[in-house]
């Protein structure tokens, strides 16, 4: 059951499955994830609301920002208009508008972004003003790049600056305190400028995945470096306290180094801060030093970002031509809804409050575009694909600046409008700084069931677990209409196709189908950064997109995307290489090879009441010592052998005590208990792995799912011992076992709704 003690039997909220009552058109993955996340609940966990309410709740609260310019204002059509908006699933706001609308918090913004000068005062309050930003379910962006740096001199302390890097950790340390209780978990965006002396040490921050977990890292590069890039040249690294220019090295040489470490990890990503600078709407105001958490939202110093998602999957006609007529109208009751949000909006800190409504930037973004295409019978990595990109994303931005300037005639011009670049002749009118942001839409476009943000499907067939543990294979609606229409269609083919994810290899799959039903891993980096920056050149924000590249991919392969995102005019660029860091997918054979010497165990001893007992502890043992990094902290597992065989195991973590320190001797015994009493190694490492606990973490590119699955890794790895397999696919969902799909530096389960950036 997915509410509390309560029996489901007899709410008005739940069936009999434990999965929300409702009357709309809601898969089984949008019950889940809304009654998890989403719907009201009371003291005992118990969901109090149906989706219905949900949406109605939020129609309501946003709809009465109209009295505010208009006290005859006709509120409840407005709602309606809205609650068809949302419950069409043709427009989606982001999450804390779903969660938070028209309850005690009202906090509705995803995003954040707090300054950070070069004092002790102002890193502190920054610090602060995180907490409560991740209190209220917020992300937060920040850019370290005018604290001094490491070494440099402090006056008032006649001691010498501990650098960026450090006071990071200070961050990362209270997202990680304050993120255990929240509904969504904090996710924060470290921003370090190309030319800041420490800028070395920054990249490779992250590079053994032990430190600022909880952070995305981004180079801020600027035109200049990239040039340098370009004609072999050294660059200056210049000191943010003294403006002075402390050092020149190599601009290729630094290069070489981001590449080196997004090959490995995934980070650092990269932002192109003299292009988002260039597109910004109030220069007066400042320049932008930093995005969101996902890189999507250049904001100036406590501006927030209010974003919502249009379902291009939804403006598809029965004929395969798209309906721009509805789209329009959906824009421009979207825009509507997004300027609202910020009236009834609660935010966190004043200094919030006040800039955002001084500019009032909204984001509307889409997703369902790997839906749209699907339905139109257009491959993702095509040029037809391409031009369709651009010429939906520019019919959005021109009716969102339509919506903007419609509103601005009732409402006014955003305050910051003067000598903005709005304030111009021909722009006298518009009520937002800026109008469209493609945002990565994780839990939202499961409620829409639509396809994730401008990315590819990520498998044309998944599995996906049940509330009673049962694995249910399902596939893209599309394709199965397709499949049965073309008679090849069994349930064991999706099972196959599931633990494939791809279908191009697959010649059971009619070749036209296979060339719609393309996935993220088949489709080239190049045609990627291709979708990508379409939709950039109709964007006024950023575009949040993961580049996905094959496990064989170089670092040459990486530096010439990153110099093609350069050209192609985005202002980000977000890399992932299949194996590295976080995800890795498994594709391992059963094993038929002869047991290991390990499973010829040494038997136990028999009691005196004729059942199996441990035999006597060895005088004396030999064995390893090894570290294994889990959510919990560091885990040290030591195994033991004798002259016959591995006999024990000790564990101890850090300085844990209490029950986690219980716990864990507890377990330890018991595996040395069984294997002095001649369990099988394999046995009791099948036993261990995969247990679960709410922070996963992972090392050498291998998930470590709990401190027993990280016993279960030592026992396996000291003990040589080969443990069969089944054909299986992809790092798994810590809280339902469903797979995790990478979107813009988080990882996703579309199956129960987890998600976990950083």
């Amino acid at each position: 059951m997915l509410n509390g003690s309560t029996s489901s039997k007899s709410s008005p909220f739940v069936d009999e499955n434990g999965l929300p009552r409702t009357s709309l058109p809601l898969g089984n993955n949008a019950l889940v994830v809304l009654a998890k996340r989403y719907l009201r609940k009371d003291e005992n966990g118990n969901v109090i609301e149906t989706p219905e309410e949900m949406f109605r709740r939020v129609s309501h609260t946003i709809a009465q920002a109209d009295l505010a310019y208009d006290p005859s204002a006709d509120v409840a059509a407005t709602e309606e208009s809205f609650y068809d908006l949302i419950t069409s699933f043709r427009f989606m706001p982001n999450s804390p508008t779903l969660m938070n609308a028209g309850r005690e918090l009202g906090q509705l913004s995803a995003c954040f972004v707090l300054p950070v000068e070069d004092s002790i005062e102002s890193i502190f309050e920054a610090v602060k003003h995180t907490a409560m930003i991740h209190k209220s379910g917020g992300g937060t962006g920040f850019s370290f790049s005018r604290i001094r740096p490491e070494g440099d001199r402090v006056k008032s302390t006649h001691g010498v600056a501990s650098g960026p890097i450090s006071f990071m950790t200070i961050f990362d340390v209270a997202t990680e305190t304050i993120k255990q209780g929240g509904t969504r978990r904090g996710a924060n965006m470290g921003i370090l400028r190309i030319d800041h002396p420490d800028i070395i040490k920054f990249i490779t921050a992250k590079k053994e995945m032990e430190h600022l977990n909880n952070f995305n890292i981004s180079v801020a590069l600027t035109e200049k470096f990239m040039e340098a890039v370009e004609r072999g040249e050294d660059y200056e690294l210049i000191n943010p306290r003294t403006g002075q220019v402390v050092k020149r090295i190599s601009a290729a040489g630094v290069f070489e180094l981001i590449v080196e470490s997004a090959w490995g990890s995934g980070e650092p990503g990269i932002i192109f801060l003299d292009r988002i600078n260039r597109s910004n709407p109030t220069p007066k105001l400042g320049e932008i030093e930093s995005t969101n958490p996902c890189g999507e939202q250049p904001l100036l110093p406590y501006e927030s970002c209010n974003l919502g998602s249009l379902n291009l999957g939804k403006i598809v006609k029965g004929d395969g031509t798209i309906d721009y007529e509805d789209l329009k109208n959906t824009v421009h009751k979207a825009v509507h809804f997004l300027d609202n949000v910020i009236d009834v909006n609660r935010f966190p800190l004043p200094e919030i409050a006040e800039m955002t409504r001084r500019t009032r930037k909204i984001g509307l973004g889409v997703m369902g575009f790997a839906d749209m295409l699907i339905r139109l019978g257009i491959p993702y990595n095509s040029e037809e694909a391409v031009e369709l990109a651009e010429e939906v994303m520019s019919f959005i931005n021109r009716e969102a600046k339509a919506a903007s300037v419609r509103l601005a005639e009732e409402r006014g011009n955003f305050p910051a409008y003067p000598g903005s670049v709005h304030d111009t002749p021909q722009t006298p009118l518009m009520r937002n700084a800026t109008v469209t942001t493609i945002a990565p839409t994780g839990t939202i476009s499961i409620i829409a069931g639509a396809s994730s943000g401008i990315e590819p499907l990520f498998a044309v067939s998944y599995i996906r677990k049940v509330l009673d543990g049962a694995e249910l294979v399902e596939a893209h609606p599309v394709f199965v209409e397709l499949m049965k229409k073309a008679g090849t269609y069994s349930e064991a083919l999706m099972e196959k196709i599931a633990r494939h994810g791809s279908v191009q290899d697959m010649d059971e799959i009619p070749e036209e189908i296979r060339q719609v039903f393309v996935t993220s891993m088949d489709v080239s980096p190049t045609s990627h950064i291709a979708i990508q920056a379409a939709f950039q050149r109709h964007t006024d924000n950023a575009v949040s997109k993961t580049i996905n590249f094959p496990e064989s991919a170089t670092q040459d392969d990486i530096k010439e995307s990153y110099i093609l995102a350069w050209k192609q005019g985005l202002k980000g660029i977000t890399i992932y290489r299949y194996g590295s860091r976080p995800v890795q997918v498994l594709n391992l054979k059963k094993d038929e090879k002869k047991q290991s010497a390990t499973d010829s165990q040494t038997k136990g001893v028999q009691s005196e009441n004729g059942k199996i007992a441990p035999r006597p502890r060895p005088l004396r043992t030999y064995g390893v010592t090894e570290r294994v990094r889990t959510g919990c902290g560091n885990l040290y597992v030591t195994v033991n052998k004798d002259d016959k065989d591995i006999c024990e195991v000790f564990t101890q973590m850090g300085k844990a005590g209490g029950c986690a320190a219980c716990q864990i001797e507890a377990e330890s015994r018991l595996i040395s208990l069984a294997l002095r009493s001649g369990v099988s190694p394999k046995v009791i490492i099948k036993q261990l792995s995969g247990i679960r606990c709410p922070s996963p973490s992972w090392q050498d590119g291998d998930q470590i799912l709990s401190c027993p699955d990280a016993m279960a890794r030592v026992l396996r790895n000291v003990g040589n011992v080969e443990i069969d397999s089944t054909e299986t696919t992809i790092m798994s969902c810590p809280e339902c076992g469903a797979v995790l799909e990478p979107e813009e530096g988080c990882l996703l389960c579309r199956s129960c709704g987890f998600s976990k950036c950083n």
